[in-house]
């Protein structure tokens, strides 16, 4: 049994305890991550018998890649409800399909009712498997060969769009696939953002502490044409994107040196991420992680800079990664839900200075019985700081 068909196998138990006939699959995450191919088609998985992926384009790739047996061209509208077989209580992802798309459906599908299946798999999505694990740690080891490059061409004068474009550059020779997916609905994010000093703590409206002025009110996030200078924290926050997979850092530089306010700061953030990952073992619930790493927040005096700048703060200290970038589990207040071994989760705590910068730290880490282990270790978390 292949792995994908391993998956399936898993989310078939799960719509059969939820009294669900199957689910339909229509957005490309959930049809690569249960089939094996990001092809543009739909994915139908009775909750008894074998699933089918219909395919629109290209059929000939979809047919190679794919992880399971019944692949077939997508055949015309009015063969649908016969080619599928679909009746009764059929799960979509609400969240991730547009109305428009469920209007075809039903219509289409005139003997199944479709209801909200989008968190089931989710769920499922949450825990990886040994082989999820073993991509995300061969991106984890490329991302901090590039970060590791840092010194070599981060100088004061030069731009934040010219330092992104140099990350983004050694990201992409390094095997990077690109921006990673989102599953919030408007939420975008690019390969990633530098900002230096205060234009680090620019509001906007992505749901992060650090968003950056980017380059316009249209794409208002980002590395923006301000220039860096000796002296001021620079942030430098990025995905890699390997196998379909993300994979989530961040690492401040400096050149020259910080001012000490900032130093303690970013000490700070450090203690709280290791405290957090000690505890990333089965069984801890994730609000009370986000409770105990405000609370030190608190504790250090720095609680109205923490995630964010004062008044525009992220309720979150740690987001799960796998194929979308914002994944669950969330390290966030009312999230109850407990940790499971081999959840993959980014802990980023990070700490808003406006008129001088953020500072922080951010590492990818995977639930063990012994606490989380971190997949981006190569790159150490201190302050990477180049002489003025």
């Amino acid at each position: 049994m292949t792995e994908h068909q391993t998956r399936v196998a898993r989310y078939q138990e799960a719509l059969a305890e939820r009294g669900l006939a199957g689910a339909l699959l229509l957005n490309a995450v959930d049809v690569f991550y249960l089939s094996g191919t990001g092809q543009n088609g739909a994915l139908w998985v009775p909750a008894a018998g074998a699933p089918v992926l219909l395919v629109r384009k290209s059929f000939v790739r979809a047919k190679a890649e794919a992880g399971i047996p019944d692949v077939r061209p997508f055949p015309p509208s009015k063969e649908l409800a016969a080619t599928l077989g679909a009746s009764g209580k059929v799960g979509v992802a609400f969240e991730a399909v547009p109305q428009g798309t469920l209007d075809f459906w039903r219509k289409v599908l005139p003997a199944a009712e479709l209801v909200d299946g989008g968190p089931l798999l989710r769920e499922l999505r949450q825990v990886k498997s040994e082989g999820e694990l073993a991509v995300m740690r061969e991106g984890a080891r490329r991302m901090c060969g590039v970060f590791a490059e840092l010194p070599s061409f981060l100088r004061a004068g030069m731009r934040e769009l010219d330092l992104s474009a140099e990350v983004e550059y050694r990201l992409r020779k390094a095997g990077n696939e690109g921006s990673p997916r989102l599953r919030a609905f408007n939420a975008h994010f690019f390969v990633g953002l530098a900002v230096a000093g205060d234009g680090a703590a620019a509001p906007g409206a992505f749901d992060g502490p650090v968003v950056g002025a980017g380059l316009s009110a249209a794409y208002a996030g980002g590395a923006s044409e301000r220039v860096v200078r000796a002296g001021e924290p620079v942030l430098v926050d990025f995905t890699s994107v390997h196998g379909g997979y993300v994979v989530d850092m961040t690492r401040i530089a400096v050149v020259g040196s910080l001012a000490p306010e900032l130093e303690r700061a970013f000490q700070v953030a450090r203690a709280i991420q290791d405290e957090v990952a000690r505890n990333l073992r089965p069984g801890v619930p994730c609000v009370e992680l986000w409770e105990h790493a405000k609370a030190m927040a608190e504790q250090a005096g720095l609680g109205d800079r923490f995630m964010g700048p004062p008044g525009d703060q992220a309720r979150f200290v740690g987001h799960g990664v796998g194929l979308e970038l914002d994944e669950l589990p969330v390290l966030a207040p009312g999230f109850k839900a407990t940790l499971r071994e081999r959840m993959t989760i980014a802990i980023e705590p990070k700490f808003v200075f406006p008129g001088q910068g953020a500072v922080g730290i951010e590492n990818t880490f995977v639930v063990t019985a012994t606490g989380g282990e971190k997949l981006t270790a190569a790159m150490p978390d201190e302050v990477v700081r180049v002489p003025a």
